[in-house]
């Protein structure tokens, strides 16, 4: 009786294939450069002990970053990074990634003694088998161990693993095809034949759970010994280490000098100014003479620039570690002194504080260290330092700023999305500083209340629209205490900067402290945050708080602070405050207004080669000026599909799916994002904004098509899921029939998308193209938004459709104009934009709210 291997696709051994071609070097010549790179830094036993229990995880690039380390703080920091960058939740306390991986080291230590054995390393880079067979027969099998598994951390497919003690002694080793079903049984069994062995028909009649041994060795003699083997290869590969580039950013922030770095002069003085909460903050100030730096001069502007690294350490471990960037323009230097202030919180006791500033233009340094007694203050300011008058007075505003007391107020986020219509919104409070608590939306007063609770009822409209909330509380004297801000209907990717500092009305004389808060995407990273004194950057900041005091113009002249976050892939948003500006400036909402527009000939095809001046713009009947014009093939696009699979999409949903699929592999390029919605009685997301083809493919399987039709409702959602993003956007939306059960109207969703900014292609299948009522409403949906409607009888037509929008996205025109309309009214506002030739078409959204 011969047991059959289960299949093994096709399309399996294709990834396998395309896996092993990035193996781990081989074991041991890899091992053998590892002992020479280890000998040679001379590593406490500690760490000595833990390369070797990483050795099958840890990257070359990890390897060489934790071997240049010359400070035990600074391994055990990075020993504390090295298992952050691999945790899949980072919200929340324990690193789960870590605990498995501690958990598999434990297990293979108690049952097989090593890692570094066959079962060890399978089990630690595979995990424990979804079933494990001791296996336990009457005829002479040498000890055995069947392990199955449906999907490995390595692999996506069903396998299975044979370990045997060769000879009955020794470790498991694991069982390969080219070894011979002989080489599991014992010498002396002969099988009823003078061969030496047995055969799978008489394990599986013999042994207890015989057909489980049977199938197990059946199937990687299925394999053959080349399958096999790779196979093994990358069950045994190393797993990709974390994306991004953890380990060059913290050797970046090490303050250890260069052997041939030269160093020059400077002085660093320490206050400890306040408190935030329970912390005092400690406020550095690194001065430096001007005439022991050096300048760049680029575009005419001559500079001196520094790049200043920190190490916190607390018990001889690393506390934290900071970095600021200074720029100073030669023309803002006062007294022959350049003073570059930095700030911390910490809870009080006993730090020891290493600083290196580096003099980007000289290349050379300055090192210090210094042991902090860190002083837990009330709520009173300690005096300037004594020692030097001129930073003290220059400083005293901005320090009188920093909050010292406990009184906060924070708004509590709803829970839900989508949020319209009257809803409660309740604050957190902390201390008795607060006398009344006035509430605004969208910069309007809706409530004051004197005494808590401070909660607010609000009418959000019958739209789900973004919406901004904020909260002032004020002290006895009518000033303003704290504050806090929301934006309600605001997605997960929002990225914003909001200056909570300075206030806006507020006087300041020589000196502010400037404080930012960043909402930052769930799946990217902040990379830094600028701060500017009008267009001088004044400092870059890497790492919370983004506080930063800042020195006004000793004229009291008009000026601005900016803010300004950028990520990691580029992208950045800011916020911009007057400070000590007349009340009318103020008052003035600069609206820019951003026209992402497609021209075609009369064949429908896009025009290029078109000028600014060949355009010309109309807001309200009221000519505009054309402040800004680019043709925008290479920026970055923000794409959706909202794809239709209700039960009408049944027999073209294969079609749909494959066109679909062809979109994402050939228009996402690296710099771009798509999402895929999908909808029948209601929206689903599908895919979040990515970059990965194969991730949108994921999100394309096992679609099934079901229930009905609320394409409405599923529009809003789409177009809700781009809020927060700025640029080139478009939600491609196929349907086929339709809307049968929205709860909002197709005139709130016109409305809806006029106020997204998101350009609409609308594809009519089936239904939706024949019926008169339905090509209707999706045109005009698309023409309002600037985009454009196809109709087709079949899905075959889909990939050309496609193309078409991807031909039209890539070659659009961005026109950008500020509106001439001051009068801060919410009203719809008309848009009008031409090209003196009138064979082209325009297309581009015919409005907006403000």
């Amino acid at each position: 009786m011969t047991l059959a291997p289960r299949s093994f696709s096709l399309l399996a051994w294709l990834v396998v294939l395309g896996l092993c071609l990035s193996l781990a070097p081989p074991a041991a010549a890899y091992k053998k450069a590892q002992k020479k790179r280890i000998e040679a830094v001379g590593l406490s036993k500690e760490h000595l002990e833990w390369l070797l229990a990483v050795e099958y995880i840890i990257s070359d690039e990890e390897f060489e970053g934790f071997l240049a380390l010359t400070k035990e703080y600074q391994r055990e920091a990075y020993i504390d990074r090295f298992w952050k960058e691999r945790d899949p939740y980072p919200e929340t306390a324990r690193n789960e990634f870590k605990r498995r991986y501690e958990e598999r080291m434990q297990l293979i230590a108690h049952r097989y003694g090593q890692v570094d054995s066959d079962p060890g390393r399978m089990l630690l880079l595979n995990g424990a088998p979804d079933f494990l067979l001791e296996v336990d027969c009457p005829i002479r099998l040498h000890p055995m161990e069947i392990w199955f598994y449906d999907g490995s951390d390595q692999v996506g497919f069903e396998f299975y693993l044979v370990f045997y003690k060769s000879g009955g002694v020794g470790p498991f080793r694991l069982w390969y095809p080219s070894d011979g079903l002989g080489a599991l049984f014992d010498d002396t069994f002969a099988g009823g034949s003078n061969e030496r062995g047995g055969s799978l028909e008489q394990i599986q009649l013999t042994c207890r759970d015989g057909d489980i041994i049977a199938r197990g060795i059946a199937w990687v003699l299925g394999q053959g010994i080349d399958g096999f083997g790779m196979i093994r290869a990358r069950l045994e590969t190393r797993p990709d280490p974390p994306q991004g580039e953890w380990v060059a950013t913290f050797a970046a922030y090490s303050t250890d000098l260069d052997a041939d770095a030269g160093v020059f002069a400077a002085e660093l003085d320490v206050a400890y100014p306040g408190r935030q909460q329970s912390r005092t903050v400690m406020q550095g100030i690194v001065k430096v003479a001007t005439d022991q730096a050096e300048t760049v001069s680029l575009s005419g502007l001559e500079t001196y620039n520094f790049l200043l690294n920190g190490e916190v350490l607390r018990e001889g471990e690393l506390f934290e570690a900071f970095r600021y960037k200074f720029d100073f323009p030669v023309a803002s230097v006062r007294d022959g002194t350049l003073p570059m202030v930095f700030q911390r919180t910490m809870r009080p006791g006993e730090y020891r504080l290493i600083i290196k500033l580096e003099d980007l233009n000289g290349g050379r340094a300055f090192r210090t260290e210094r042991t902090l007694t860190v002083p837990k203050l009330d709520n009173q300011m300690p005096a300037p330092p004594p020692d030097d008058p001129i930073s003290a007075r220059l400083l005293a505003e901005a320090n009188a700023a920093i909050h010292n007391g406990e009184t906060t107020l924070k708004l509590v986020r709803p829970l839900g999305e989508l949020h319209s219509g009257l809803m409660r919104v309740e604050t957190l409070v902390t201390g008795d500083g607060i006398q009344k608590a006035t509430f605004f939306l969208d910069g309007r007063s809706v409530l004051t209340k004197r005494r808590p609770p401070y909660s607010v009822e609000v009418d959000l409209g019958g739209l789900p629209r973004t919406r901004t909330l904020r909260v002032v509380g004020y002290d006895s004297n009518g000033e303003e205490l704290v504050s806090d801000e929301m934006v309600l209907n605001a997605n997960s990717h929002r990225f914003a900067a909001r200056l909570v500092e300075p206030r806006r009305g507020k006087s300041y004389q020589q000196s502010l402290q400037a404080q930012a808060e960043i909402s930052v995407p769930d799946d990217q990273t902040l990379d830094r945050v600028e701060f500017f004194l009008n267009e001088t950057l004044v400092a870059t900041l890497y790492q919370p708080p983004y506080t930063q005091p800042i020195l006004l113009p000793p004229d009291g002249s008009v000026a601005y602070v900016r803010a300004v976050a950028y990520l990691k892939d580029g992208n950045a948003t800011e916020d911009l405050v007057f400070v000590n500006a007349p009340d009318y400036l103020e008052e003035v909402d600069v609206q820019l207004v951003e026209l992402y527009t497609s021209v075609l000939n009369r064949e429908g095809r896009p025009v290029a080669g078109l000028t600014r001046e060949m355009f010309s713009v109309a807001e309200d009947g009221v000519p505009q000026e054309i402040v800004r014009f680019d043709q925008v093939k290479d920026r970055a696009i923000h794409t959706g599909i909202l794809l239709d699979v209700s039960a009408s999409m049944d027999d073209s949903l294969d079609q749909v799916r494959e066109a679909a699929l062809q979109y994402f592999e050939t228009a996402i390029e690296p710099k771009d994002r798509a999402a895929l919605v999908t909808f029948n009685d209601r929206p689903n997301l599908a895919v979040k904004f990515t970059n990965e083809p194969q991730t949108l493919a994921g999100g394309l399987a096992g679609l099934k098509a079901e229930r009905g039709t609320a394409l409405y409702d599923s529009v809003i959602f789409g177009l809700y899921y781009f809020n927060g993003i700025r640029g080139q956007k478009a939600l491609l939306v196929l349907s086929d029939g339709k809307d049968e059960s929205s709860r909002f109207t197709f005139d709130e969703t016109l409305e809806f998308a006029q106020r997204a900014g998101v350009t609409v292609y609308a594809i009519g299948l089936k239904e939706a193209a024949k019926d008169r009522d339905a090509r209707k409403r999706l045109t005009q949906l698309a023409d309002t938004t600037g985009g454009r409607s196809f109709f087709i009888d079949g899905a075959s037509e889909l990939a050309g459709v496609y193309q078409q929008i991807q031909n039209e996205l890539r070659s659009q025109y961005l026109v950008v104009y500020q509106s001439s309309n001051t009068s801060g009214e919410a009203n719809f506002r008309a848009v009008d934009l031409n090209v003196t030739d009138r064979n082209l078409e325009v297309k581009t959204m015919s409005g907006y709210y403000p």
